[in-house]
Order: structure tokens, then C-alpha cells, then sequence
């Protein structure tokens, strides 16, 4: 199979699964309750192959007839569906930057193009993008424009000019390609990376100064035909005469950063080198696909200091989770491996579920002999805002939690998460110094950017974790990283920058 694909750049029997399987049923299958089973007799029976067709067949109520289905479920699809259309305008941040990592390769060796970097809200790091913005330099700025219109996944043109063009990419979002003056780069870079809110507030500033902000540079307002610009080529120029420092592009949110930025006070931002571990992951033992051992030679080849080997508890059957007697097996297992492992130390973690009344899935005698407990929420989602909220702080009440995972528990694009109240299981965290999880994983990027910044105003311990189900998954990390720089969490904030033994004094008080 790799063969063919490698000499023909195809694969036949993918081919023929295409043919029989219709694009749009991938689509169907992102609403919430409609699983590979479901989508299945769907497009058996009433040829269902989108959503379009979908819709249609829930509103004439084709869908409730259907044995297995009936009204409720035919509300659900009615309701999730909504979501999944709403959502589906925007890309999940991780295949943003996939589209924009296929873009940059083609166009940076291209001897037309100079200093090319993305911009807008990819650049702010935002978990879903709608359009893909580059900026770049150029002597021969035409030549660029011709370059990237011939970029092989360009499915349609929509504008092109001799300094700028936007295309469709094949199967992904819109992508904008700019040319300026090497002299305009850095107010270029400001105006186009945003946020528009952002945007407002400098030139504002701007106009208190005398001055006035585009993307060609910061003018003088005595300067009628704008030009000299006073600063231009560099965004520290811009913001340097502007009075502020550079600002990170995550921070641009109009969120108090200008402010902060007159008075000197922006945070240092916690960066990927303070990382020393990882609490939250999972092994063949329950619902992994690498060994313990592969997945600490992963996280030692990292260069972290310390490692905590996670599992499911045993609640939810699809999950694998280990009852106490496999528990035990594991820890002496983690044993074992320590002595392979010279350069990382090892902790036995685990993934306690938290059953609909708070409760946790393992008794307490258990509990207290995990080295790290993250308590998340796997079932019942539907219940009200109150329970849940009461679900969630009782179960962090609990002195052998340490973190509380899957906060909202949603799926971006797929699943809505359910209903909490955020400042009060915040404050119950801070109570009682239980850290709450940046879920890394790029469906997930709970908790949000906006609940991180409340939380570290508050001083509620944060971690970060992969929720890793591989090796591959500890690239994880580095989302869950820019959605804490998006907080303005330092790394004082973040647990995963403690050393072996400050995490191991924080776990222990």
C-alpha cells in the first residue's frame, strides 16, 4: 500500500472506499450522537451523505420513524446539528496551522519572497481560525503574487492584485497573501496580526500622541499626505514610540494589555522551555496506543524532569480503565522501568472519573496511594448547570484530588460542553488549591483562554496536560502552552514548570 501511494500518489483501495463512502458523511458523523453505527443506517436507509440531507430529514420527521431512533434522538441531532453547522465556519487551530505549515513550505524558498510570516488570528494563537493571513516582503512583489497563486492545493481564486490575493485552499479555509515594502513590515505585521479590538485601541493611543496608525506605518498628524512614518519597518519601533513594549501577538485581545503595557506591568509569559512534565496521559493499559515504557522514553527524549503514567479509572467500559488490582500491578511495574530510566522520574498518575454525584470512581484507600489524581467528568452530560457545578466542587472537596480535568468537557466543532458555572468552581478550586487542566488536546483547549485569566487573577494552581494517547500526542503540549499565554499565565502559574521536588511538595500539602 505504501508503495503504490509512494509511485502513483494514490491508493486504489482508497479510492474505492471514496466511491462508496460520500465526503459529507464525515460530517454527518461530527453530530453529537450520531456514531459510525447511526451515520451507517442513516445512509442506508433514507441516503443520507450531509448535512443538508440530514436536516431535511429530521425536520420532516423522517428520522424519529426509524427503529432505534425515535423523537428524542431526532431532537438531539436537531439541536447538535445547529452547533455543528455554526461551528464548521471556522477551522480548530490545529489544522489552521497544517494548512499554513503546506503554504509556508511552498512559498519560502521562493527568492521573490522575504521575512514571510502568518498573521491575524492564527498568529494570535486563537483555538479556531476563520481565514489564513501572510504577510511577507518582497523586491518583486508580482512574482510573489504569481508564486502563490500557483500553489498546487489553491482550488479557487478569489481576488489577486499586483500586492495582494486570496484563494480557497482544496478542502480547507481561505488563505490571504500580502506584499509589502520591506520599510512597512513591522505596522504591516501590527495592523494585520490584530485583534481588530486591539487595533482600535492603538490608534487611539496614537491620537492622544499626535499620531495616526494604518498598516503602511505610524505618521504624524501634521504629516497631511502620511510620507515619512516616524516608525514603521519593526513592530517594537511601532509599539516603542507608541510608549508600550513589544506585546506578544497572544496578548492582543484588548483585555487590559495596553494598559498594563504604559504602566511596564505585562506579565513575562510562561514559554515552552519551562515545561519540566506532564500529569495527564494514557498507555496500552487502558486506551493508549504506546507501552509505558515508550511513552516514558518519549517524555525523557524531551528533555522533562519528570513524568506522571496515567491511566483511566475503571467506570467507563470503552475507556479500559484499570480496576485497583491493575492498578497496583502498574505502579510495580513504573518501578521496574525507573531503573531503566535515569534521567526522568516517574509517578504513577491516574484519570479518576467522576460519577453524576460527585463522587469519585475509586474509594478513597485508593485514592491516597496515586501519587496525582486528575478527576474529570466522562458521563452524564446533560445534567443542569447547578448539578454539574455541584458535581464538580464536591468532587474537588475531595483531599486526594489534585486536578480537575475536562472542565467544560467539550469537543470544539463536534460537542458543546456542558453548563458550569465557572466562578464558582474556580473559587472552590482556589479554596482548596486544586489545580484546574489546559487540556491540550486540539479538539479540547479547555480551559479557555478567558477562564485562565480569571483563574490567575485568582492564583487557582493551573496545569498543563496532553491527555496524550500516543507518543505523537505530546505535541499536545505546545496548545495547551500558547492557550495559558493567551491567560497570561507565567510560568510561577503553571505547575509544569516546578521541579521533581516542588511538584512533590505541592501534591503533598
Amino acid at each position: 500500500m505504501f508503495e503504490e501511494f509512494k509511485f502513483k500518489g494514490e491508493v486504489s483501495e482508497h479510492k474505492k472506499l471514496r466511491a462508496v463512502f460520500p465526503e459529507g458523511l464525515f460530517q454527518v458523523m461530527k453530530v453529537q450522537g450520531l456514531g459510525t453505527k447511526r451515520t451507517a443506517i442513516l445512509f442506508k436507509t433514507l441516503k443520507i451523505d450531509s448535512l443538508e440531507k440530514l436536516a431535511n430529514a429530521a425536520h420532516s420527521g423522517d428520522i424519529a420513524k426509524l427503529r432505534g431512533f425515535g423523537d428524542k434522538v431526532q431532537e438531539n441531532i436537531l439541536a447538535n446539528l445547529e452547533f455543528v453547522e455554526k461551528s464548521s465556519q471556522r477551522n480548530l487551530l490545529v489544522k489552521a496551522l497544517s494548512y499554513a505549515g503546506d503554504v509556508r513550505r511552498y512559498l519560502s524558498p521562493h527568492p521573490s519572497i522575504q521575512n514571510l510570516e502568518t498573521a491575524g488570528s492564527l498568529r494570535r494563537w486563537k483555538e479556531t481560525i476563520g481565514d489564513i493571513d501572510f504577510l511577507c516582503t518582497s523586491q518583486n512583489p508580482e512574482k510573489a503574487i504569481s508564486h502563490f497563486l500557483t500553489f498546487p492545493d489553491v482550488e479557487k481564486v478569489l481576488a489577486h492584485g499586483p500586492t495582494k490575493a486570496s484563494v480557497l485552499l482544496k478542502n480547507g479555509p481561505q488563505c490571504d497573501f500580502r506584499v509589502v515594502e520591506p520599510g512597512q513590515f513591522g505596522a504591516a505585521m501590527v495592523y494585520f496580526t490584530g485583534s481588530k479590538e486591539h487595533n482600535v485601541r492603538l490608534r487611539e493611543l496614537a491620537l492622544r500622541k499626535g499620531l495616526t496608525l494604518n498598516e503602511y506605518g505610524l505618521f504624524k498628524l501634521t504629516d497631511k499626505n502620511k510620507e515619512k512614518p516616524v516608525a514603521a519597518k519593526t513592530e517594537e519601533d511601532v509599539y516603542r514610540y507608541l510608549g508600550l513594549p513589544w506585546i506578544p501577538p497572544e496578548l492582543r485581545e484588548d483585555r487590559g494589555e495596553i494598559e498594563m503595557g504604559l504602566k511596564n506591568k505585562l506579565p513575562r509569559l510562561i514559554e515552552e522551555a519551562d515545561i519540566l512534565g506532564d500529569v495527564h496521559n494514557h498507555t496500552t493499559l487502558s486506551d493508549g496506543k504506546n507501552t509505558a515504557e515508550e511513552m516514558i522514553r518519549a517524555a525523557e527524549n524531551l528533555k522533562w524532569d519528570w513524568y506522571f503514567c496515567g491511566d483511566h479509572s475503571p467506570s467507563l467500559a470503552m475507556t479500559h480503565g484499570l480496576a485497583p488490582a491493575a492498578l497496583w500491578k502498574k505502579r510495580a511495574h513504573l518501578e521496574d522501568l525507573q531503573s531503566k530510566f535515569k534521567k526522568i522520574k516517574i509517578f504513577l498518575g491516574s484519570e479518576v472519573d467522576i460519577l453524576p454525584n460527585g463522587n469519585l470512581d475509586y474509594e478513597n484507600a485508593v485514592l491516597e496511594k496515586i501519587d496525582c489524581v486528575v478527576a474529570s467528568i466522562h458521563s452524564r452530560f446533560k445534567q443542569t448547570e447547578g448539578e454539574m457545578t455541584a458535581r464538580i466542587c464536591r468532587a474537588i472537596e475531595n483531599p486526594h484530588v489534585d486536578i480537575l480535568g475536562h472542565i467544560t468537557g467539550r469537543l470544539m466543532n463536534t460537542r458543546p460542553g456542558y453548563n458550569v458555572d465557572f466562578e464558582a468552581i474556580l473559587q472552590k478550586a482556589k479554596e482548596t488549591q486544586t489545580a484546574i487542566e489546559i487540556n491540550g488536546q486540539p479538539d479540547r483547549l479547555e480551559l479557555s483562554d478567558t477562564h485562565v485569566k480569571r483563574a490567575v487573577e485568582l492564583g487557582v494552581p493551573i496545569v498543563l496536560s496532553t491527555d496524550a494517547h500516543s507518543i505523537s500526542h505530546f505535541e499536545n503540549m505546545v496548545y495547551a502552552l500558547h492557550v495559558a499565554r493567551r491567560g497570561w499565565a507565567t510560568a510561577k502559574d503553571i505547575l509544569n514548570t516546578r521541579s521533581t521536588t516542588e511538584i512533590l511538595e505541592w501534591l503533598q500539602s
